[in-house]
């Protein structure tokens, strides 16, 4: 049973030991984003962040068929330039925030991850997509281009030429062709998909948390510098964590051949 939960109307999020489960609730719309399930991720996401106990958070989506297959179209029919402009800035910043939340977050994309869903797939730590998953940025068969950082992050995973491939022809790709050219991390039948998720983040909350959280800043952060600046970067935070008590520990555990009991501290 759920340690905490909080109630939502478009998600549904829940926390069970130490790890916070977020899953879009829509299935009837195959998960579509529309302006409300926006500010519900943001709530969701700042108390997992906000929260100690919790080591890493889960991303899905309900029902078989769908992780988030795009924008919810008959409310972006209605939307003109200005109130796009101000839903594309605000999407953005939602998921700025998941990528720099501090804590690994898995998206566990089981089915479409389409325009929106791909780009909030995009944002997380890492992906781990069933093997009846679709990747694609279709924004250009609807007369607009990613509006949610699709065309930033995408060449960033895959290279700017399979970028502009798949956003200029707003073409679909299966999970293997995701692999093949690094969209996603890895591939997993359904039945297996959130233990899978579930595994990796136990591995990675058995290692000290604020070396996690600043690793995952160090590498968002030098991704948009030069490689000169990153390792300044690396190095400040490198310095920190050596200043913590869970470096007097790992170290401490490693030479007395003992698994190190992190505090966060």
């Amino acid at each position: 049973m759920p340690v905490a939960s909080r109630s939502f109307d478009n998600i549904l999020y829940e926390k069970r030991a130490s790890i916070a489960y977020i899953t879009l609730n829509r299935p009837d719309v195959l998960n579509a984003l529309n302006s409300k399930t926006w500010e519900e991720l943001a709530l969701a996401f700042k108390d997992a962040k906000d929260d100690l106990a919790v080591r890493g958070i889960i991303l899905t989506g309900a029902g078989d068929r769908a992780f988030i297959a795009g924008a919810d179209i008959g409310e972006l029919a209605e939307v003109g330039a200005v109130e796009a402009e101000r839903s594309s800035r605000f999407g953005q910043e939602v998921l700025d925030f998941i990528e720099n939340i501090g804590k690994p977050v898995i998206a566990a994309v089981n089915g479409f991850a389409l325009g929106g869903g791909c780009e909030t797939a995009m944002a997380c730590t890492m992906r781990i997509a069933s093997e009846n998953a679709k990747f694609g940025q279709p924004e250009v068969k609807l007369g607009l281009l990613p509006g949610g950082g699709g065309t930033q992050r995408l060449p960033r995973l895959v290279g700017k030429g399979r970028a502009l491939q798949l956003i200029l022809s707003g073409e679909t790709i299966d999970a293997q062709e995701a692999y093949r050219i690094g969209l996603i991390n890895d591939i997993a039948p359904a039945a297996d998909l959130l233990t899978r998720a579930e595994r990796l983040l136990t591995e990675i909350a058995a290692n000290a948390p604020i070396a996690v959280k600043f690793a995952i800043a160090a590498i968002n952060s030098g991704l948009e510098t030069s490689q000169r600046q990153g390792l300044l970067l690396e190095a400040s935070y490198f310095g920190i964590c050596a200043g913590t008590e869970d470096k007097k520990e790992g170290t401490s555990a490693f030479l007395e051949k003992r698994t190190p009991n992190f505090g966060g501290r």
